[in-house]
């Protein structure tokens, strides 16, 4: 038996970068000030897009807003300094974001913080801060955002999670369990709110090219060589192939993903590796 397209369907193939279906959308991006957060920043403002932009760096954060002007001096941007971990800013801002725009559409929960030590030489404070970086800031993103969402009965969150919250690596413990943490956060709020409307997902890059890689590299953390190496694709990931994968799961193409934890990591948790 032969599939039928909808001439609505057929029309939406057809449209260009309004095949995503996001243009007036509004997104809230946590980390925006660098890296990935950044990248999918521009992304979603060449796509239409109104931003709320959160970092704890106030001068990165007006260096992002800088930048996506330059390129788009259209773009509708608030911008809100402040540390994912403070519950109380993180409210704030939301409802403030929400009374400036009406509504938030979109979540990209993407602030976090790397932990790469030995669990031996790994303190209470730094296990601590990791959770309340890499877990806490996206539950308390994810609930304030999450409140509005479902009352529009419409919304996506995206969290960032890692492939190192789906496999395990020595002296990450603090980076695994947070990460992992993420990634069934997702798939709880994922069942919880599908009912109501709401899409949610979750991003586990591997290797990307980033500051972060670059400072760890620097200091002796990493071997970049033996990175490539044992990546399949033979490369790390560069910042927009993360963005490109923000920009589908959050479209209405992916209406249908829900709950589900996307690695983009060129292949290496995939291969094992001898």
């Amino acid at each position: 038996m032969s599939t039928v397209i909808s001439a609505e369907a057929l029309q939406q193939f057809a449209k260009g970068k309004d095949f995503l279906g996001i243009d007036g959308k509004v997104a809230l991006i946590t980390g925006a000030g660098n890296g990935i957060g950044l990248a999918i920043a521009h992304a979603f403002a060449v796509n239409g897009v109104k931003l709320v932009l959160i970092d704890i760096d106030a001068h990165a954060l007006q260096e992002t807003e800088d930048a996506l002007k330059v390129v788009n001096p259209k773009v509708e941007i608030v911008s809100y300094p402040l540390s994912v971990t403070d519950e109380n800013a993180v409210n704030q801002a939301v409802d403030d974001a929400v009374k400036h725009y009406g509504r938030i559409d979109i979540l990209i929960n993407n602030a976090g913080v790397s932990m790469n030590k030995p669990t031996l030489e790994l303190t209470g404070e730094e296990w601590r801060r990791a959770i309340d970086i890499n877990v806490n800031g996206v539950f308390y993103f994810a609930r304030a955002v999450g409140k509005y969402m479902t009352q529009q009965h419409d919304g996506v969150i995206l969290n960032m999670a890692s492939m190192y919250g789906v496999v395990a690596a020595p002296e990450r413990a603090a980076y695994c369990a947070s990460k992992a943490s993420v990634a069934m956060l997702t798939k709880v709020l994922a069942v919880e709110w599908a009912n109501q409307g709401v899409r949610v997902n979750a991003i586990a890059p591997g290797y990307i090219k980033t500051a972060l890689v670059d400072d760890l590299v620097a200091r002796g953390r990493m071997d970049l060589a033996a990175l490539t190496k044992r990546t399949p694709v033979g490369r790390l990931g560069e910042i927009h192939e993360i963005a490109q994968l923000a920009l589908f799961l959050v479209s209405k193409n992916a209406s249908f993903i829900n709950g589900n934890i996307s690695v983009i990591d060129g292949g290496w948790s995939t291969y094992s590796y001898i």
